[in-house]
């Protein structure tokens, strides 16, 4: 898969702080590319950057093999954690202005407003203003500015904050046709959650040194220990428990199932396989749980900066 926005060697300093250090990044074409770090790790610096607010002080950025440049402007579109509309202007008349200054005649913003304001059904907000919606409607004013000129890269900073579960879940599928439709979205989160249901690849920022980056099925795969979880159902627990750390082995569980089981984290060695263990549990107990414990999104952020 070819890339649309590559960073390479790119590094940024504010007087003696270091913001970013040699940060290099390739996001492919029609991925959503998870931007990734704790606070201050230097992701928005990296996002300014993408947006030309701020120049790095070395290192190219190219958008569709391009260098980055100004006429690249309109062919991004950037929701930022801090928003930024003008609470005293009408929502009509704003997101009108907004559109035009990314390039669509007034005629054509018009039609692709409505289609939006319809499809979100906010039709009736047109003529109130800003300051007078709630945060949560106001983000959903941003995000229809952000992508109604049809960018090739989408950058989405936070874009759940503010949202109650129905409206996230909302802008969550419309962010997923709009991959699908060709977009290239960056997306910038503290909710792990949202990684695991949006995220193709993703990158992780720490202490402006990038730490992590690939596809999260492939992150995934290589943190797994090769431990799985175990539900039984047995009468006598302590002697199952013994046989079993007679052949694997046996860790403390702390996962959740409905049934009242012997609940254990088993570990295979490099010579067993699932197979092995689930032939082994059966011929013990009835086996109500079995289940491979993969690293979620989580699980990967927490470790990986803890290491480094």
């Amino acid at each position: 898969m070819d890339n649309l926005l590559v960073a390479n060697n790119v590094s940024k300093k504010f007087g003696t702080f270091t913001a970013l250090n040699n940060v290099s990044i390739a996001v492919p074409h029609g991925s959503i590319f998870g931007l990734l770090g704790p606070n201050g790790a230097g992701k928005t610096t990296l996002i300014r950057i993408i947006n030309q607010i701020t120049m790095p002080d070395s290192g190219e950025v190219f958008l569709d093999g391009a260098p980055l440049s100004p006429l690249h402007i309109r062919d991004i579109g950037y929701l930022p954690e801090e928003r930024g509309l003008y609470k005293s202007m009408k929502v009509g008349e704003q997101a009108l202005y907004l559109a035009q200054l990314k390039g669509l005649s007034k005629s054509e913003a018009k039609e692709r407003l409505k289609y939006w304001f319809d499809k979100l059904d906010i039709s009736d907000w047109w003529n109130k203003k800003i300051e007078e919606l709630s945060k949560g409607q106001a983000q959903k004013i941003q995000f229809v500015v952000t992508v109604l000129h049809r960018p090739k890269l989408l950058i989405f900073d936070e874009p759940f904050s503010g949202f109650d579960p129905i409206n996230a879940n909302l802008i969550k599928d419309e962010i997923l046709q709009l991959r699908d439709e060709g977009a290239t979205v960056i997306f910038s989160t503290h909710r792990m959650e949202s990684v695991e249901e949006l995220c193709d690849h993703i990158a992780l920022i720490h202490k402006s040194n990038k730490v992590l980056d690939g596809k999260l099925t492939d992150i995934k795969r290589s943190f797994k220990t090769n431990t799985f979880e175990v539900g039984l159902q047995t009468s006598n627990a302590s002697e199952v428990i013994r046989e079993i750390e007679q052949h694997f082995e046996v860790l403390p569980a702390t996962f959740k199932n409905l049934n009242e089981d012997l609940k254990l984290n088993v570990r295979l060695n490099a010579q067993s396989s699932p197979n092995e263990l689930l032939t082994f549990l059966t011929s013990k107990a009835e086996v109500h749980h079995f289940v491979e414990v993969i690293p979620s999104a989580n699980d990967i952020f927490i470790q990986t900066v803890q290491n480094n």
